[in-house]
């Protein structure tokens, strides 16, 4: 489980993150909801060690990390999709996949075969260039690389933006997979509210840098939560 109690982080002068608290149990989507601006993406940047935070505590299955950098983060346990997927263009799709192995010991530098199974494009595009794949392939190999590093938390930041229906609906039922696996948190940053909403268990949304609203799925209505997200 990953706790995140009061949360600050800023920008030079600016104040992003005021106060941030935050839950996510294994087995589930957290989901984290808001209009452009007003801090998701950067909350996912501190818990992945992307950018220092400047108060709070990020504490994952009872262990306090204490301002940690991103190789920090990705040792203890927490994979980063960041938006806009980040992925090397002229490496291919095997090759791509083996930067996963950074925080493995080399023992296990080998890519599962379950990887393929979740995504069985990527067996077929092995050996393409990433910047040849289209937008959904290509969140589909960031969402894949982060699995090889065998995460307890996964964070993903707007997974369906720019990309195709049927794409969305593959990456939906594999998340569905990994919360019924139960091996890992998963940290969902997405504005597309009916992706959001059916993967969701909990549901936060920020405004101005701070959790206007949170609730557990089985204790508010679709209405209420479109209402509060439109806020």
């Amino acid at each position: 489980m990953l706790e995140i109690k009061g949360l600050t982080l800023k920008y030079g002068q600016s104040q992003i993150l005021n106060g941030i608290d935050l839950t996510a149990k294994v087995g589930e989507v957290t989901t984290v909801m808001g209009t452009n601006g007003v801090g998701k993406t950067s909350l996912l940047r501190a818990i992945a060690g992307r950018h220092p935070y400047a108060d709070g505590t990020i504490t994952l299955d009872g262990q306090t990390l204490d301002h940690p950098s991103a190789y920090d983060a990705a040792r203890a346990g927490i994979a980063y999709v960041p938006q806009g997927r980040e992925v090397f263009p002229m490496m291919t799709v095997g090759e791509n996949l083996q930067t996963g192995f950074a925080c493995l010991p080399s023992s296990e530098h080998q890519v599962p075969d379950r990887i393929y199974e979740l995504f069985p494009v990527l067996r077929d595009m092995i050996d393409r260039r990433g910047g040849d794949l289209s937008g959904g392939q290509q969140q589909q190999l960031a969402i894949a690389r982060a699995l090889i590093s065998k995460p307890r938390v996964l964070l993903l930041d707007e997974p369906t933006e720019g990309i195709q229906p049927n794409i969305i609906q593959q990456i939906g039922n594999v998340i569905k997979i990994l919360c019924e696996e139960g091996d890992m948190a998963i940290i969902l940053v997405e504005q597309f509210f009916d992706f959001a909403h059916d993967l969701g268990a909990e549901f936060l949304v920020l405004q101005r840098g701070e959790v206007i609203f949170n609730k557990r799925k089985d204790a508010l209505t679709r209405e209420e939560l479109y209402q509060q997200v439109l806020v």
